[in-house]
């Protein structure tokens, strides 16, 4: 375990009360791997608070997490790199079991998933919020994770060095999730032990809002990584009203061999057109969005060199 290069990354957003802890015991946990703190445009005393406990700290003026992640991501070299949130409720103790069977597995990422059985772990909605995205997301991949969400994960040199991202905020679990999926990286879960924040430390985590903006994601990224599903459903949905409003003016056509509603002939012609229209764009973007993944793909095993 000396001879590899391990990284600790965390990023920061006003967590003076608890980094030092999350430092601590990383170094308990992980003594020979480098801690690397990014205060995300911190209001308090987290930068200081970090170096004083022997982390390296990066600053990084725009706010979001994943802007944090990609600062920490771009600027730090190492053979694994773990990440974590600094707000002391991952178990820093798992490490060493998530880092050995993503050693041994030959993995590009391990995935810390959260058991508690402390109420106050989870704020409210959160746990429902997290279902429904993970099941959102396996749903469209056919496969996923049963926490997607989690903070807490290990990768290798080559996820981190071939992941392209983009997210700015709290979504970036999603994308680093879907990411995986869709190069159909070797990944597995390890439960591990999530804690309630201590006392004196809120959670920046907006249930509504970074819940809308995670689902904007899945969103996105199903139209990216799959545009064919994606205007299939829409062309089938124009299909489907376009003929339920053509068939009553098909058959008094039928019946008298007039066409008394034009708005509505027009209106489901036009339906009709944008179903077609719509498929046929899911196709050609369906081959550009092959040929981007061949040259993810290439991108990925060029790290194997």
């Amino acid at each position: 375990m000396n001879e590899i290069r391990i990284a600790v990354l965390i990023p920061c957003f006003n967590e003076e009360k608890t980094i030092s802890k999350v430092i601590k015991d990383f170094q308990v946990a992980l003594p020979s791997a480098k801690i690397v703190v990014c205060d995300n445009n911190s209001t308090d005393k987290t930068s200081i608070v970090a170096k004083e406990s022997g982390a390296e700290v990066l600053f990084e003026p725009s706010k979001g997490k994943g802007n944090a992640v990609r600062k920490l991501f771009y600027s730090t070299n190492a053979d694994i790199y773990v990440m974590a949130d600094g707000d002391s409720t991952y178990d820093a103790s798992s490490v060493n079991e998530m880092i050995n069977i993503l050693i041994k597995e030959k993995l590009d990422m391990v995935v810390g998933s959260r058991k508690t059985e402390d109420s106050f772990a989870y704020r409210e909605g959160h746990v429902f919020g997290n279902w429904l995205l993970t099941k959102t997301v396996s749903l469209i991949f056919n496969k996923g994770f049963t926490d997607m969400l989690s903070g807490y994960r290990v990768f290798s040199d080559r996820f981190v060095r071939s992941f392209p991202l983009e997210s700015s905020g709290f979504e970036i679990e999603t994308e680093i999730t879907i990411h995986a999926l869709q190069l159909k990286l070797p990944s597995i879960e390890v439960p591990t032990n999530y804690y309630s924040r201590p006392d004196g430390s809120e959670s920046k985590l907006n249930t509504l809002k970074d819940g809308f903006r995670i689902l904007k994601t899945i969103v996105v990224l199903f139209k990216e990584y799959k545009p064919l599903q994606f205007f299939s459903i829409f062309s089938l949905i124009c299909f489907v009203l376009s003929i339920l409003i053509s068939v009553p003016i098909i058959m008094t056509w039928i019946q008298t061999g007039l066409v008394p509603r034009i708005p509505s002939a027009i209106l489901s012609s036009g339906l009709m057109i944008l179903a077609f229209m719509s498929f046929f764009s899911g196709v050609i973007l369906s081959s550009i969005s092959k040929q981007r993944l061949e040259i993810k793909r290439l991108f990925y095993l060029n790290k194997f060199q």
